[in-house]
């Protein structure tokens, strides 16, 4: 038999005196194959990401030294001085990252941040790195190549700077990759153009895949084996096709239960009256493109709108589509050019001033990074006891309903004594679900604010978003890339495509009977939905 590509043997990773367990990796053993696909999965702090960095050399310095063995072309990584792995690093070992724009650096071009790797570990001539460069860019699929390489990150879309950061990774043809989460902030059609850019470098290069993810749609389609993770430990590996449909540990069968799925199903009835009425609306969007060519994009293009109370409208398709703009334009944190806005029977497009802040206690919205969204050097409670307070009300009565709040999205109420810090992102989102619904809104926006959570997290804020609507009947306009998740809590679903609204219907006739191209390609890229087919007529 021949050595496995890498062996990972009892490796733990310790965490810091005082941490809520003494090992972020506790004795891990797997291996993987040259040419195989072995997708990490497991909740956020089960120590996949650990894994990977111990693997690379990246972990943070306040981490004990890891024990164990990690062995890579007959040598212990562990064991090699840091000289020996960075020479390896980059080289025959790459990795790339989930946020692209945080590893991009915006003050360089494109082309000078890949061509870098050329230029520490070859001797190539800048003519040579240029021609290296631009193939890389052509095999990830890139669209005009020679454009990109004078870009800047800013200047790319969030599916292009992760293609740059491939390119990157695969500049010396290293034999291994590990992609730790990097299609979770992507739309469906991009995320499946890097799946299959995935399954295109293992087929053509024979490179062997360390992925890392929470998604199992992912899973089903690009997965050899499945190894599941949980609170640092290994609870089950195997096979793909075993994983999934006949797992064998009770966890494995709790995430997998989780996963959301495409849900045909009719809206509810016994809806209110309007609490949202957009008509015309209208947003250009005038700068500069490459090569300093002037540049117009209709962002939001003459988009009409309803939603009634007690109703949920999704609004999905791919990023830039339009959909987040839209949304803006709707609370005015930016002003349309064109179109007029009623929120709850009153006038919002033409409001400035006191009269626009005092209209805005009708309308609040929850963002999708539940990390950023949160003032860190305020208290829980001050921080949803703000708005009431802003608007007029006691201190004493705002925490009061902070403290009421908390318990209503499931946690406790002394909570409200607690820093943003000292919560996980699952609970940080409940946190801005309630500091949301503190000044009672009667329309409820949410940016994609479950994209970035594990999917037992993701069911559970979906659950709470749901059951805090039947409670207030807020009406919802709901951002997501997900059309798994936005076929769950939608009773409508818009499809918006280059700032306009192509096609919109309830799930059941959306899902079964789409009328545009553009919907069958956003329906036909959905991860793992063959597997969730037929999953789910095994289980009958």
């Amino acid at each position: 038999m021949t050595e496995p590509l890498l062996a990972i043997r009892n490796l733990s990773v310790g965490l810091p005196a005082g941490s809520d367990r003494p090992f972020a990796v506790e004795d891990l053993s797997l291996t993987l194959e040259k040419g195989e696909i072995l997708c990490v999965v497991g909740e956020t702090g089960s120590g996949k990401s650990l894994s990977a960095f111990a693997t690379m050399g990246l972990l943070p310095t306040n981490l004990p030294k890891p024990t164990g063995e990690v062995v890579f072309e007959g040598r212990n990584l562990l064991a090699l001085p840091p000289s020996e792995r960075r020479k390896l690093a980059g080289s025959r070992l790459a990795m790339i990252f989930q946020e692209p724009a945080a590893v991009l650096n915006p003050v360089y071009r494109i082309g000078e941040q890949v061509g870098e790797t050329f230029q520490l570990h070859t001797g190539l001539s800048k003519a040579e790195i240029r021609e290296k460069v631009t193939a890389l860019f052509r095999e990830v699929r890139l669209p005009n190549p020679e454009e990109i390489l004078r870009a800047y990150p800013h200047q790319l879309s969030g599916g292009q700077c992760q293609r740059v950061m491939i390119a990157t990774a695969l500049a010396l043809e290293p034999a291994i990759l590990i992609a730790d989460e990097p299609t979770t902030a992507l739309d469906v059609t991009t995320q499946a153009q890097i799946l299959r850019l995935m399954l295109d470098l293992r087929e053509n290069r024979d490179t062997g895949i360390l992925f890392i993810t929470h998604d199992f749609g992912v899973v089903a389609e690009i997965a050899d084996r499945v190894a599941v993770m949980r609170h640092g430990r290994l609870v089950e590996i195997g096979p793909a096709e075993q994983v999934l449909n006949h797992p064998q540990a009770d966890y494995t069968r709790e995430l997998l239960a989780a996963v959301p799925k495409l849900d045909p199903h009719a809206s509810r009835e016994g809806l209110g009256e309007p609490v949202l009425e957009a008509r015309g609306i209208r947003k250009i969007f005038r700068g500069q493109g490459f090569l300093g060519k002037k540049r117009v994009v209709n962002a939001v293009d003459q988009v009409d709108v309803t939603l009634r109370r007690g109703e949920t409208l999704g609004l999905v398709g791919e990023s830039g589509s339009g959909k987040s703009t839209l949304a803006q334009c709707v609370i005015r944190l930016i002003d349309p050019d064109d179109g007029a806005i009623t929120i709850a029977g009153g006038n919002f497009g033409g409001l400035k001033g006191n009269a626009l802040r005092e209209a805005r206690r009708r309308v609040q919205i929850v963002f999708q990074d539940p990390y950023t969204a949160l003032d860190p050097r305020q208290s829980v409670g001050d921080a949803i006891a703000e708005g009431p307070v802003i608007h007029g009300k006691k201190k004493s009565e705002a925490m009061t309903t902070a403290r009421n709040l908390l318990a209503a999205v499931g946690l406790e109420p002394s909570a409200a004594d607690r820093f943003p810090h000292e919560f996980s992102g699952g609970q940080r989102q409940r946190i801005c679900i309630a500091r949301a619904l503190a000044l009672e809104p009667q329309l409820l926006i949410a940016d994609e604010s479950v994209s970035a959570l594990d999917v037992s997290v993701q069911a559970q804020i979906l659950d709470l978003l749901a059951d805090m609507q039947k409670r207030h009947q807020f009406g919802m306009l709901f951002i997501t890339h997900d059309l798994r998740v936005a076929s769950r809590i939608c009773d409508r679903i818009a499809v918006m495509r280059q700032g306009k609204i192509v096609e919109e219907g309830e799930p059941a006739r959306l899902f079964v009977d789409p009328q545009q191209d553009y919907t069958k390609e956003l329906l036909a890229a959905v991860p793992g939905r063959d597997w969730q087919h037929v999953a789910r007529a095994e289980n009958g």
